[in-house]
């Protein structure tokens, strides 16, 4: 069954229920407005800064988005590429451009131009959907992107190298369009991260986000009376493929634009949120928040909220705990996906398994895994190896990148890159990225291992470890640390507070600096490596 069909069963079943609520609380601020000073009507006016639509909306929106399409000539199995923030617009253009046969192709809002010229060129998109923050972007590649045939604006004051999307598709018919969808279909591109260069482009089918339809939903159970806090960009698949919990359920959602810890809470709070997915920094600030009085969780009503689970990272276990000490009646889950495994959760902890707070967790819903060696061949329980999965989420493939596909899909499995161990108990814990591993006179020091120890130093907000040179012992442990506000603290004090831990996976040097996370929460190490790479050592390679 095409991930489309859900929708249109939900317009025909839910059809004048709110689906999909947005939320702009930065523009609530600046205009001085109240939570309610505006009626709510399904097409309000741009600029205002909370907007809902209803199924039957939705779908309509879609099906004029797909005749749209059809009309400009883009037919089954083209690219549309979708550059947008998070706004109602985004996802009937998502599924406007599946309704048309095409493949979606969501773009990272963080990328440069000459990252977006890159990924449309990669991705052999022939027609682009862009938001106001990217005219200059847009403008500046424009005429270097000759493959893009159709330029579509969503917004106001449309430059003029390109169309309007709202008066095209108003122009359009709302019914479906006519064309045949199989499980089997290409459906969409998404990025990977980029960590290493240039991002790849991973190619899924209607099949893997159906299957992810039914992973989450099996996990985290959403219902009819749900309603789900989306926070972080819809170009990721964590993001939307958490939704698609509630698609399938046909259950309420609210787009939420900023990532204060107020907005958060009064979010929930007036919107009676039940759910929401987290990223770890979001977390620590919503805490943070709390335990300095800066906000008061007797300001809003937060019964409802019943579980918080979070993804795209590591989770320190010092992070869970000081959670549930605030927040002891919620339910806890943590996911571990990739792109190239569709998102939700191909490894998840359970809300069962709060007692095993630090793994990742078991297999996912439908998914099977194994931790191998460099070989592929399977190690023994206690071991750490490189993650493996398989399961009906895994990507088709890297879009035209026949050698990078090759290297990581064998046989059905995916490799993730990511090192791993299980315990006795068959629960998966995440020890590093394998290209991350640093190795230290012969000895493999693993990352995550050393931050989650530093993360319960009380002064510490944020951490990252990185490798540096070193003339002796080849690579050495660095440690940047972010502070608390208002919080002090030496390198004298870390190395004290180290001194548990065996002598090797101590860090060597010790930097105080803010720590780079991208849009998804994850620590942006290259960038660390870049920045700290030639710093002198000499310091460091005194013995400590």
């Amino acid at each position: 069954m095409p991930i489309t069909e859900i929708l249109s069963s939900n317009s025909e079943l839910y059809g004048q229920e709110t689906c999909l609520t947005e939320i702009n609380l930065d523009l609530q601020e600046s205009h001085n407005v109240t939570w309610r000073d505006y009626e709510l009507i399904e097409n309000n006016p741009a600029g205002e800064y909370r907007r809902e639509m209803t199924w039957r909306v939705f779908d309509e929106k879609a099906n004029r988005m797909a005749n749209l399409l059809h009309k400009r000539g883009i037919t089954k199995g083209d690219k549309v590429a979708i550059l947008l923030m998070n706004c109602l617009e985004w996802l009937p253009i998502y599924f406007g451009i599946l309704k048309a046969g095409a493949i979606a192709v969501p773009l990272n809002f963080r990328f440069t131009a000459e990252e977006i010229k890159y990924c449309l060129d990669l991705s052999d998109s022939i027609a682009l959907v862009f938001g106001p923050e990217f005219i200059g972007r847009v403008e500046t590649i424009y005429d270097q992107i000759p493959k893009i045939k159709t330029l579509l604006f969503a917004g106001e004051n449309r430059p003029s190298f390109a169309e309007n999307y709202d008066r095209l598709t108003a122009n359009c018919s709302s019914e479906p369009p006519q064309v045949k969808l199989t499980d089997e279909d290409d459906a969409a591109i998404y990025f990977s991260s980029g960590t290493t260069g240039f991002p790849k482009a991973i190619l899924h089918t209607h099949k893997s986000l159906v299957s992810a339809c039914y992973t989450e939903n099996k996990h985290h159970g959403q219902n009819r009376e749900d309603n789900f806090l989306c926070i972080p960009p819809l170009y990721h698949t964590g993001a939307k493929m958490h939704w698609f919990g509630s698609l399938l359920s046909g259950s309420k959602a609210v787009l939420l634009r900023g990532v204060k810890p107020e907005w958060i809470l009064k979010t929930v709070s007036e919107e009676h949120i039940t759910i929401v997915w987290l990223l770890v920094p979001w977390a620590q600030d919503i805490l943070d928040a709390i335990e300095s009085g800066a906000v008061k969780l007797e300001d809003y009503n937060l019964s409802q909220w019943r579980l918080m689970h979070i993804g795209a990272q590591p989770v320190p276990p010092s992070l869970i705990q000081r959670w549930k000490k605030v927040f002891p009646d919620h339910l806890y889950d943590t996911n571990y996906g990739l792109s190239e495994s569709i998102g939700p959760g191909c490894v998840h902890l359970g809300t069962e398994n709060i007692h095993k707070v630090g793994a990742i967790g078991i297999p996912g819903h439908g998914w099977e895994v194994m931790i191998t060696d460099n070989n592929g061949c399977p190690v023994s329980q206690g071991q750490v190896g490189e993650l493996v999965v398989r399961g009906p989420g895994v990507m088709k493939c890297y879009y035209n990148d026949r050698k990078a596909t090759e290297e990581v899909l064998k046989d059905g499995w995916l490799f993730t890159g990511d090192m791993a161990r299980m315990d006795e108990d068959g629960f998966i814990y995440l020890v590093d990225r394998k290209k991350d591993v640093i190795i230290s006179g012969g000895e493999n020091l693993y990352p995550v291992q050393i931050e989650d120890f530093l993360r319960a130093h009380n002064a510490i907000k944020d951490v990252a470890v990185i490798g540096m040179p070193d003339k002796r012992l080849g690579e050495i442990a660095a440690a940047i640390i972010e502070l608390k506000p208002d919080c002090e603290c030496t390198e004298e004090e870390i190395v004290r507070f180290c001194s548990p831990m065996p002598r090797y996976k101590r860090p060597r040097k010790i930097i105080f600096d803010e720590i780079p996370r991208n849009p998804t929460g994850k620590i942006e190490k290259p960038l660390l490596r870049e920045r700290y790479g030639t710093i002198s050592l000499v310091a460091a390679q005194t013995e400590r």
